[in-house]
């Protein structure tokens, strides 16, 4: 069955609204005409002027995630959003995308009604175009041609536009969803009834007041303890239309963002996140749109309506062009758009709560002694070996609720034992140690002029929001180096460790507390996505993600305007040369490939000089990889040296992060650097040889963050550099790169001291002169 659009309105009879229908159909089936209903209070006994505000299909949803499972959604557009700049005429682009999201979504199996506004410019571009054309062929010769552009136009009246853009609209309406074989339906009586039968058959119908023939609006008795709200504009009938259809979402776009606690525009205003009801004395409104009948604080006021009645409701930007085209879409996925309305509030702060905090927090971190951050950090340590049957108890919780739900290398990341506390406990105590000289050290001083000194000192970046995946252990060690370099810190786990990581944040702010900056690492619990904590720009100065590549991938392509440190993948290679030591090349390749495949500086592609095939030594390490039941993947080479080769590996540049290795062969030394850049990942890779000068080759040559020399991939980690800890690996070549510790964590500021300058001093015919003299930097007591 096609779905179908029908257009319905309201006509006035004895100052209060009755249904009329009037219907067209791409077919040319005949019309009936609307007949008139002489009952004021219901329709077929069905209340519309009163409504109940007991709902019999439940409550509307208490959070955005929920809003994915919405069934009959009504989405009012208004004016602004149909409507062109002038205000004569409508946005066709805009309108044809709200038209296609519609459409998706009505296929998707769900019930949709829009609620448009746009008669009125539509009319007005009407009759502007009709004006024009009336003039007389002898005023318009007699006027000339830039008199006639100039020529006044009278000031059309609202209803005159409406009455001449109403059907006008609706046909318009009626070519686009044709495109998506969406078609005009004939006319019932009974408008509620007639909705009910519409939505069954996948119709979408399509309501209006109809500003040409609008009643006066009734006494201002809405939300005034009556269960009334009175039709003045597409805001109200949207929220009339949604509690009587018993709908599960209501769309409000309109030309903001969403509901702001001041008047968009003003310098302090805010974009509130979730409305609750009593939420409005801390919002000052604003004048009304530039079109349209109602402005935000109506439609706050048919919003509240609609969420007492069981509809829950979102207000969000429908005219931003990076937006527009999805916001529909965006919202019932649940995604952070507008600002949605919830009856149900929650226990904790918001997520921007948090992000305040940990500002505010960090910028007090950041003001104590190098001393105090560092009795932070051993206060955390001790406690995470004096807490340890607490901490194994929550984690053994995580373990059982995770088995046979993640894969055998996540479980090994989840579980926490006696041995990793008391690592992470040493690691936390070295980063104490380096943390005496990080915030503030002096890195340049120059003498400008005389009494004009500058200084470059070390500062934090700000606010960090770390994501980490499967990894309790991640968290104290982020936190410490969070401490030790003054950040404020957000932190979202996975939900595969709830328990353990709740209670090493508890651990976390009791170590905080004692120097009063408990508030400094947050622990986000919301139902956040990762998507919206990726678009608090304003809140968040750097993404750490800590997990799997295409976690790290997505949060690459969902921050906005929010830099991310991180790697997509650890493609690590091993380059075997010909003057490889028969001795080491097996346990090198065993380390970096079977201690710990999962990580991602393991072992991923293992380079052969061409020389070694069919010698003892490579027949040592394949022997050690099947030992090691390691899956061989035969690059293109290194299967045609091979009459029944191991499966050829599909791709060359592959992250398997399991037992399974490629191998390849190459020609020499150049040959390994240039496959290195070509399949790479600029992680970490490793030369295998006894010539020194073929290493130091490589080593100056191989374009990553990690290059080594006889050495274990897996030597690429913070706590095995010494830098205590580390929030990632970085591939990136700005700021930090490589194992990201404490120093990665730090950016820079400049201080002048002066005495009255004035640039125009150092002019030409001034009384001053540079000197940009280098001054000793001080040495800081770090005992």
């Amino acid at each position: 069955m096609l779905s179908q659009v029908y257009r319905c309105g309201f006509q006035p009879f004895n100052q209060h609204l009755l249904p009329w229908v009037k219907c067209t159909t791409v077919f040319r089936s005949h019309c009936i005409q609307p007949s008139v209903i002489r009952h004021v209070r219901s329709w077929s006994n069905i209340p519309f002027i009163t409504v109940p505000l007991s709902r019999t299909h439940g409550k509307s949803f208490a959070h955005r995630s929920e809003l994915k499972h919405a069934k009959r959604i009504v989405v009012k557009l208004g004016s602004a959003v149909v409507t062109r700049g002038d205000e004569c005429g409508l946005a066709l682009g805009r309108l044809a995308s709200i038209v296609e999201q519609v459409s998706v979504l009505q296929n998707q199996g769900r019930e949709m009604m829009l609620v448009t506004s746009g008669a009125v410019a539509f009319g007005k571009q009407r009759l502007r175009h009709e004006i024009l054309l009336s003039q007389s062929v002898r005023q318009a010769l007699h006027s000339g041609q830039n008199q006639l552009k100039e020529m006044a136009i009278p000031v059309l009246e609202a209803r005159a536009c409406a009455a001449a853009g109403q059907s006008g609209l609706m046909a318009l309406y009626e070519a686009m969803f044709t495109q998506y074989s969406i078609c005009a339906a004939q006319k019932r009586r009974n408008l509620n009834g007639t909705l009910h039968e519409l939505l069954r058959m996948n119709i979408v119908p399509i309501v209006n007041t109809n500003d040409a023939v609008v009643p006066p609006a009734e006494p201002n008795s809405d939300l005034q303890g009556v269960n009334v709200i009175s039709v003045k504009d597409n805001d109200s009938l949207a929220a009339r239309l949604a509690v009587e259809m018993k709908t599960d979402l209501l769309i409000v776009l309109s030309d903001v963002e969403g509901l702001f606690d001041s008047p968009p525009g003003s310098d302090d205003a805010k974009l509130i996140d979730i409305f609750y009801p009593g939420d409005q004395q801390s919002v000052t409104f604003g004048t009304k749109s530039r079109v349209g009948m109602g402005g935000m604080e109506a439609k706050v006021k048919a919003a509240l309506w609609a969420l007492q009645g069981g509809t829950s409701v979102v207000i969000a930007n429908g005219t931003h062009p990076k937006v527009s085209g999805h916001v529909i879409t965006d919202i019932v996925e649940g995604k952070k758009v507008g600002t949605f309305f919830s009856e149900v509030k929650p226990a904790g702060p918001t997520v921007e709560q948090q992000g305040e905090m940990a500002r505010s927090g960090g910028r007090m971190l950041a003001t104590l002694e190098p001393e105090q951050r560092a009795e932070i950090i051993h206060h955390l340590a001790d406690l995470l070996t004096d807490q340890r049957d607490e901490i194994l108890l929550a984690n053994k919780k995580d373990l059982e609720e995770a088995e046979g739900r993640l894969a055998a290398p996540l479980l090994k990341r989840l579980s926490l034992s006696t041995s990793k506390l008391n690592s992470l406990a040493i690691g936390l105590r070295q980063i104490a140690a380096s943390s005496q000289d990080s915030v503030g050290r002096v890195l340049r001083r120059t003498r400008i002029a005389k009494n004009l000194e500058l200084e470059q000192v070390t500062v934090p970046i700000g606010v960090l929001l770390v994501i980490f995946e499967s990894r309790p252990d991640c968290l104290p060690q982020v936190a410490a180096l969070a401490i030790a370099s003054g950040n404020g810190l957000l932190l979202k786990g996975g939900k595969e460790a709830a328990h353990s990581n709740r209670i090493l944040h508890l651990l976390t702010q009791e170590a905080l507390s004692i120097h009063g900056v408990k508030e400094a690492v947050q622990l986000v619990n919301t139902r956040e996505e990762v998507e919206d904590l990726c678009r608090l720009d304003k809140m968040i100065d750097l993404i750490i993600p800590r997990g799997s590549s295409q976690l790290v991938r997505d949060i690459q392509k969902a921050a906005k305007g929010i830099p991310v440190m991180g790697h997509s993948e650890g493609i690590c290679h091993m380059y075997v040369d010909s003057e490889a030591s028969v001795d080491k090349v097996t346990r090198l390749v065993r380390d970096s490939k079977c201690e710990y495949p999962a990580a991602c500086n393991a072992l991923e592609t293992l380079l052969i000089h061409r020389d070694l095939l069919r010698t003892p030594l490579f027949d040592q390490i394949i022997d050690m990889l099947r030992v090691e039941q390691v899956k061989i993947h035969a690059g293109p080479k290194f299967a045609s040296y091979l009459t029944f080769s191991p499966s050829e590996v599909k791709s060359l540049r592959t992250e398997y992060g399991d037992l399974e290795l490629c191998i390849e062969v190459v020609d020499n030394v150049q040959d390994a650097i240039d496959h290195i850049h070509k399949y790479g990942s600029s992680h970490t890779d490793v030369i295998v040889t006894e010539d020194e000068n073929t290493a130091e080759f490589f080593l100056q040559h191989v374009d990553s963050a990690c290059v080594f020399w006889n050495a274990s991939t897996r030597f690429s980690d913070g706590y095995r550099f010494g830098l205590g800890a580390e929030v990632g690996i970085s591939t990136s070549r700005i700021h930090a790169r490589g194992p990201v510790g404490l120093e990665g964590l730090l950016t820079t500021k400049w201080l002048l001291r002066g005495k009255d300058h004035v640039v125009s001093d150092f002019s030409e015919h001034g009384s001053l002169k540079y000197l940009h003299e280098n001054l000793p930097i001080p040495q800081r007591n770090t005992n």
